[in-house]
């Protein structure tokens, strides 16, 4: 699952999520955005925030709606909360426990 976070001169940042089938990756991509100007896409989109320039918290629940929508698999749903008890096991998840914790990493468009 990719939440990419991207603008082009003079526009917006937009907010996308993409790729929702491949629950064994969660990035964080961002493209030729200021931290602040990316840190508020995210919280306007409401599905997360940047914590520093290299890590990211997105809202579960969130991700869950944006996603589920638009998985091909009808069992995406308990796939994906296995994902995120997989992500608590390994201390990924946020001190409010209701976000991941992502690394950002630059998006290949802008």
């Amino acid at each position: 699952m990719i939440v990419e976070v991207v603008g082009g001169a003079g526009s917006a940042p937009e907010v996308r999520v993409s790729d929702v089938d491949d629950l064994a990756h969660l990035q964080l991509a961002v493209g030729a955005l200021t931290e602040e100007e990316a840190d508020q896409a995210l919280r306007d989109a409401g599905l997360g925030r940047l914590a520093d320039a290299d890590t990211g918290f997105l809202d579960i629940a969130a991700l869950k709606a944006v996603g589920e929508p638009q998985a091909s698999a009808a069992d995406w749903g308990s796939k994906f909360d296995g994902m995120v008890e997989y992500a608590r096991g390994k201390g990924w998840v946020g001190d409010d426990g209701a976000s991941l914790q992502a690394h950002v990493e630059s998006a290949a468009s802008g």
